[in-house]
């Protein structure tokens, strides 16, 4: 779900069993490369095509309720970004030559571990934590927001495990909250030393990875197939296998765990303030610079109100189309739908995020082609699925009333046919979303009764992401799933995000 890394590789977690440095690798090893034109030139044109398709119109950040807002609370998006830098860290950033993924180093244990925030412990680094709890930085400001921290810094630059978890104020400010949950927890267990302490948060973390964001972005029909008695089984683990440790699949990292790149939100509403309604990056045309891009101190005004990011507390729903409407400005903020569809500031990316090529879309297919990724249909067809038709795979926002805005096109239209039966398998697990969708009720007062229709991924993309997850776990003998599968919170097997956000800001009771 990131979009740009950090040049300087780091350590392993010195506070557990340090395993190898993961390598990439492919699930599908037998699949040949998907190819999109003759010669390099043609594929990148095609590809470019595809790309272009892919970005809808601009549509600015706006507070009241949007056709293209999924049931899924927006922190979700950038709790999916924080996995991301948990388990992945791709070093290597050039697109402009054939790239073989087995190999790629991936300078991260391959494990749900929690490295992006404990980096290699309080020993090694030792800037990073005050005894066995973490340093927090300066008090935060923001309307009707009480009490918030900055990340640590050092002439602006976060002093935390992983930098790139200060690329945007969103996920910045929720690694702060992970660093006061930690520091909560050691609170609660005065008795525990930092690795008790560090296991417990890790548990709380998979857990909820498990039981509430996986359920949230993969369609139930998926997670019941990996499943025996209501358990995660990993000898359901179908197409995700490795011999010592597990590795990263090329097919999760470049396209299936993409997924989240077609959830973000032109902006986001950050507090009461009037002013801190925030495009995700300033927008070329009239550079303001109070935009969500990070790598800097936090601005002032800028702490977030979390019950605008997830369901702390029950608020309006608000009415579309009525900037005047107040509840609007108060309302709880969905992640829009995982479709073949991204917001119009991914399209062009600052040129300090990324550049050559700077659309975010044509990005993840150049890279999907140089590293040799097979087809969408290929991919269906060796799990022993049925593929998508080219009928069903539909470039655009997956809306429930397409508009004259909402252009809804066809795979096989696209430069001249090259992508009929032959879709790209990032956007074939975007498009294959559209085909299952489930309606979610919203934590929101007014809401509609029927719940919002809520695309998750399907067989092929739920799938992948799914097993990689849970291969990760199994495959780490100090995970959750490995030392204890029965596990739950001492508050209940309901633990989810939205608990441990609140945990972390001093509300409920007691975790143990």
């Amino acid at each position: 779900m990131s979009s740009r890394h950090s040049v300087v590789p780091r350590g392993l977690n010195a506070t557990r069993s340090p395993l190898s440095q993961g390598r990439f690798g492919r699930m599908f090893r037998k699949l040949t490369p998907a190819k999109f034109g003759p010669n390099d030139a043609d594929n990148v044109a095609n590809l470019s095509a595809l790309a272009d398709k892919m970005v809808a119109d601009f549509d600015g950040p706006k507070d009241g309720p949007d056709a293209e807002e999924s049931g899924i609370p927006a922190l979700y998006t950038y709790f999916g970004q924080f996995i991301d830098h948990d388990i992945t860290f791709d070093p290597v950033s050039s697109l402009t030559k054939q790239q073989d993924p087995d190999g790629l180093v991936d300078f991260r244990t391959p494990s749900l571990d929690l490295d992006n925030l404990y980096g290699r412990g309080p020993n090694d680094q030792p800037y990073m934590y005050d005894g066995i709890k973490f340093r927090l930085g300066e008090k935060l400001t923001g309307a009707g927001v009480p009490d918030a921290s900055d990340l640590p810094r050092f002439k602006g630059r976060a002093l935390i495990g992983d930098p790139r978890n200060d690329e945007n104020s969103i996920v910045s400010q929720f690694q702060a909250l992970m660093l006061r949950f930690h520091n909560r927890m050691v609170d609660d267990n005065d008795s525990l030393s930092f690795e008790d302490v560090q296991q417990r948060v890790r548990f709380h973390y998979q857990y909820v990875v498990l039981n509430d964001f996986l359920p949230r972005i993969v369609h139930a029909s998926v997670l019941d197939e990996l499943r025996t008695a209501g358990q995660y089984d990993r000898s359901k683990l179908a197409h995700y296998h490795w011999k010592t440790y597990p590795f990263m699949p090329v097919e999760f990292s470049v396209a299936a765990y993409r997924l989240g790149h077609s959830m973000i939100r032109p902006g986001y509403r950050l507090n009461d303030a009037d002013n801190m309604l925030l495009q995700i990056f300033p927008d070329p045309h009239n550079p303001d610079k109070n935009a969500l891009t990070g790598f800097r101190a936090m601005g002032p005004g800028r702490a977030m109100d979390w019950g605008r990011f997830i369901d702390l507390d029950t608020r309006p729903y608000g009415v579309e189309d009525d900037d005047t409407n107040p509840d609007n400005k108060k309302r709880l903020q969905f992640a829009y739908r995982i479709d073949a569809s991204l917001v119009d500031p991914l399209r062009k990316l600052p040129p300090e995020v990324a550049s050559n090529p700077s659309s975010l879309a044509l990005r993840n297919l150049e890279r999907s082609w140089r590293l040799g990724l097979p087809s969408g249909q290929a991919v269906a067809k060796a799990m022993n699925l049925t593929p998508l038709t080219d009928d069903q795979i539909i470039v655009g926002k997956a809306v429930d009333e397409p508009g004259a805005g909402d252009p809804q096109t066809g795979i096989a239209t696209i430069a001249n046919g090259v992508f009929a039966g032959n879709c790209p398998l990032w956007t074939y697990i975007l498009a294959e979303a559209r085909q299952f969708q489930t309606a979610v009720t919203i934590p929101a007062t007014g809401a509609p009764a029927t719940g919002i229709n809520t695309p998750q991924l399907g067989p092929v993309g739920g799938r992948i992401v799914a097993e990689v997850f849970l291969g990760m776990m199994f495959g780490d003998h100090s995970s959750v799933l490995s030392l204890d599968p029965q596990w739950t919170p001492v508050t209940g097997s309901s633990f989810a995000l939205k608990d441990l956000v609140a945990y972390a800001l001093g509300q409920g009771d007691p975790l143990h």
